[in-house]
């Protein structure tokens, strides 16, 4: 019996580019800062002990990271609140955004992806990458399925061995 050994690789003779939205990964630590612990009796923010906290505290801690600024309670908090964490936060830190650990997430990649030079992918055909070691939020998968659709050939989700069509332009 006479096995033949020509095995063609035709994922790699498709033509299909890969992206890895990972790599619109942003760097830095990531910090969640919770109001809550500011609430008097954990119901409520007074004025006066928030303005004294920020006095004291030690906002270098904050030096380089992304920082989530958000309240897990179920209390009402004035947005004047979190204006002063994020004014006293923002010398220090890389990014401070106003929401708990996935929008911080989100505005990170949004804001790496605007960034991005996407121009080199057009006329390709996209393969947007669906799994692997480090968590994309599913808003970066929407931001750049927008951003690419009007410059790319097709978009693709998945692996280049097992894709599910998104996008084909008709020409």
């Amino acid at each position: 019996m006479d096995i033949q050994e020509n095995i063609v690789n035709k994922v790699a003779q498709s033509g299909l580019v890969t992206l890895d939205p990972a790599s619109f990964y942003p760097a830095g630590e990531r910090v969640i800062y919770d109001i809550k612990d500011n609430l008097f009796h954990g119901l409520m923010l007074r004025e006066k002990d928030l303005r004294d906290f920020i006095k004291e505290h030690d906002f270098t801690q904050y030096q380089d990271k992304n920082v989530g600024i958000t309240c897990s309670a179920d209390a009402i908090v004035p947005t004047w609140a979190y204006m002063l964490l994020a004014n006293r936060m923002a010398p220090y830190a890389r990014e401070v955004v106003f929401g708990n650990a996935d929008v911080l997430e989100t505005v990170l990649f949004e804001k790496e992806i605007a960034k991005a030079d996407l121009e080199q992918y057009a006329g390709q055909r996209i393969v947007l990458k669906g799994c692997g070691d480090i968590a994309v939020p599913v808003s970066a998968y929407v931001e750049l399925t927008k951003k690419l659709t009007p410059i790319v050939k097709s978009i693709m989700f998945g692996e280049p061995c097992s894709t599910v069509p998104i996008y084909k332009r008709k020409d």
